[in-house]
């Protein structure tokens, strides 16, 4: 049965409208997938792209729709269920474009941030963006967010979202707190971790691979263990965050890659 609360929210609910959350929800990558894509946090706000044969007649809390969350451009499905009592309309929403100046003045929270995280018990959680457990983009995503520095969602998207940083595996002085390291193949980058100093990095890694959850690895030669020594052999890049998210500057969406 329909809540008064529901029939203000079904009533206006269409493509088009733009809506911010009361509180956390799950976002999937298709209309009837179990997989998980994304989460957003309590605060966000997002626009309806589809909904799926709804009507407002005749509403099936068992139905997803389509959203784009604002804040990074990201596409996904969430349950009708989850969103009834949770939203309330917007007229628009505005990105809070720092300066570089600004982010690079709250780039040590960023990192005080992750410290906090870590002292969490978590696990690696795919599509986990709001904790305690996390995906590794995720976490990148998260500890940013947390200073109002908004990211893209995906490891490919971040990397092409920074500014390239010259860096080898041989000399890695160009690097600063807080550039984001990135793994995977030659052909697709598939992790993301932040720079601490000195090769080391925060990052959230899988079970294979990884510590299952949130840890601290290295690139330097001195790191000897077999998850600095596995990451290291799919190192590919480095990147400055300079920018905040911009939906003017779009970041292509393709499907997320599966390495841990």
């Amino acid at each position: 049965m329909k809540t008064l609360a529901n029939v203000g929210v079904i009533d206006r609910l269409e493509v088009g409208s733009c809506w911010k959350l009361l509180n956390h929800i799950n976002g999937y990558e298709a209309s009837e997938s179990s997989v998980l894509s994304t989460q957003a946090a309590a605060g966000r706000c997002f626009k309806v792209l589809c909904m799926n044969g709804i009507k407002k007649c005749c509403v099936s809390n068992q139905k997803r729709i389509k959203i784009k969350l604002f804040e990074d451009g990201y596409e996904c499905w969430c349950d009708l269920s989850k969103l009834l009592g949770n939203i309330f309309l917007v007229d628009q929403w505005e990105p809070n474009l720092l300066t570089s100046c600004e982010i690079k003045s709250r780039l040590p929270n960023v990192l005080k941030w992750i410290q906090n995280a870590f002292r969490i018990s978590s696990k690696y959680y795919w599509g986990g963006t709001i904790g305690p457990n996390f995906d590794c983009s995720g976490l990148v995503q998260a500890a940013f967010a947390s200073q109002e520095i908004w990211l893209p969602r995906d490891a490919y998207q971040q990397e092409r979202f920074c500014e390239k940083i010259e860096v080898s595996l041989d000399d890695l002085t160009n690097l600063e707190p807080c550039d984001l390291l990135f793994f995977g193949s030659q052909e697709k980058c598939t992790h993301v971790a932040i720079h601490i100093n000195n090769g080391l990095y925060w990052h959230s890694s899988g079970i294979s691979k990884g510590q299952d959850g949130i840890g601290i690895n290295g690139l330097g030669f001195a790191s000897k263990d077999h998850i600095s020594a596995h990451y290291k052999a799919h190192f590919r890049s480095a990147g400055r965050v300079v920018n905040c998210f911009n939906p003017g500057r779009v970041v292509n969406h393709f499907q997320r890659g599966f390495f841990i």
